[in-house]
């Protein structure tokens, strides 16, 4: 039984895809440089808990 999301998860997602307006959301963050971030989805990555908009 998969868990339904939250009311808080709901609230991001559509934050995030009002705020960033590329595909994936390396485009558009904060973040998007080598010293800064080692996620393996980089750069591509369309979900990410540390995305902060530039």
């Amino acid at each position: 039984m998969a868990k339904s999301p939250t009311l808080i998860d709901q609230l991001r997602a559509w934050w995030l895809r009002v705020t960033c307006p590329t595909e994936f959301l390396c485009d558009n963050c904060r973040y998007d440089y080598d010293s800064a971030c080692k996620r393996p989805q980089r750069p591509n990555a369309v979900k990410c808990p540390d995305y902060r908009p530039k």
